[in-house]
């Protein structure tokens, strides 16, 4: 990287030989058999094990699973255990608990370079409450000298084991947090042009000050989803049944007021650009048949769940003209196929241009690692964290960042110094 990350992170500390407390995020898609779906979480961690384990440290990794209530099998962290013990070739000791005699027990027992997963984090009210008698006693159980931060998809929440936890173990950021931070901060901040943003999902309001962070840094927005039935309704066509944001209406007027301000009012539909045409159904179910309308002609009973075929060709010419994309949020109901038509091409375009393609997490991460089959291989970046990538994206401060050691320099978010 030829820029410097502003907080210290496993490279900066003397951790060999050391007892190390590790956040992961392991917070992946289940299936309807409550079993593993999608292990791209579980691979992003792989590479800061690796480097704390050949360094003769002993791991004890800490992470959630899901929202439970109370201790409910479902979400233990055991199967995470037996998954990570497979991708590492090197067996994973499961404790189920977080704290305690048991913890600390165990954790005694642990050889250098060993590896244990603690029990899911939210079993416990006090995790999501950033308590810091919960922290105090995970870092007295484990004996950590060091914490090490490398859940990204969690830094954006203020709870224990993000922000508590540093204020009883020295923290630093492990090589999946820096790497993600890095790449997301430098794609805004010095992007090679044309920088296109490309913004899916559900509602307006989740995205309102990353929209407006794209309409200062990007060269063009293209939006799709459910987001843009909000805007196309607020530009006076009709959405039939579908759904649709109230309430947005002075947000959306600021949005294209910052739009008409930099490129022009002439200019403002060639710089935000919604769909021309919509894919519709009757209902929402795996049998619903995909029907291809222009805007003016969405009915009263119309549910729209895709972009349209002529929106596809232009998002995509789009797309290839691009030097970086930066995506986030799916521009349909991708989880059907017949409606997946738009976030698939897409994705096609992404992998097949050269470019800086970067995937935001959630929906998105998921849609994207499953269509190319290879974790995500065809693009840049498929980035580990939803609501963390967005707060990011939108210049927010993280919290589980934040609570990290300083990096002797003191470099800060807005102006990193070269190497």
């Amino acid at each position: 990287m030829n820029k410097h990350f502003y907080k210290q992170t496993v490279r900066d500390v003397p951790l060999e030989g050391q007892l190390v407390l590790m956040r992961a995020d392991y917070n992946v898609p289940l299936d309807d058999d409550g079993k593993i779906h999608d292990d791209l979480r579980i691979k992003a961690s792989l590479d800061t094990i690796r480097y704390l384990t050949n360094r003769g440290c002993r791991v004890v990794i800490i992470s959630h699973l899901g929202r439970p209530e109370g201790r409910d099998p479902k979400f233990s962290l055991e199967q995470i255990a037996e998954r990570l013990a497979e991708l590492l070739d090197k067996p994973v000791k499961f404790i189920d608990d977080v704290h305690g005699d048991k913890v600390s027990q165990s954790v005694r027992r642990l050889t250098g370079g060993s590896v244990a997963l603690l029990e899911n984090l939210r079993y416990y009210q006090q995790e999501e409450h950033n308590d810091y008698q919960f922290a105090a006693n995970i870092a007295k159980s484990t004996g950590a000298r060091y914490f090490v931060q490398d859940g990204f998809g969690v830094v954006h929440r203020a709870h224990a084991s993000t922000s508590a936890i540093a204020q009883f173990v020295p923290a630093v950021a492990g090589l999946l947090l820096e790497r993600e931070y890095m790449t997301i901060t430098e794609a805004l901040r010095s992007p090679e042009r044309p920088l296109v943003a490309l913004l899916g999902g559900a509602k307006v309001s989740d995205k309102i000050a990353v929209i407006e962070r794209f309409v200062s840094v990007a060269d063009k927005i293209l939006i799709g989803g459910a987001m843009a039935n909000t805007l196309l309704v607020h530009r006076g066509y009709q959405a039939g049944s579908s759904k649709v944001e109230s309430g947005q209406a002075e947000v959306i007027e600021r949005i294209y007021n910052a739009a008409r301000a930099k490129v022009g009012a002439d200019k403002v539909d060639e710089f935000i650009v919604l769909p021309q045409d919509v894919a519709v159904a009757k209902e929402i179910s795996q049998e619903a048949q995909r029907v291809v309308k222009p805007l003016d002609q969405v009915g009263p009973d119309d549910i729209i769940l895709d972009i349209g075929d002529q929106t596809i060709e232009r998002f995509s010419q789009e797309l290839k003209a691009a030097k970086t994309v930066i995506w986030n949020g799916t521009l349909g109901l991708a989880e059907y196929e017949q409606f997946s038509h738009g976030s698939a091409r897409a994705a096609m375009a992404l992998a097949t241009t050269n470019m800086t393609s970067i995937i935001g997490g959630g929906d998105t991460a998921d849609f994207a690692t499953n269509w190319d089959g290879d974790g995500g291989a065809s693009f840049s970046h498929v980035s580990t964290g939803g609501g963390a990538s967005l707060e990011l994206m939108s210049g927010e401060k993280l919290p589980g960042i934040e609570t990290l050691m300083d990096a002797p320099s003191k470099l800060s978010y807005t102006n990193p110094k070269k190497a």
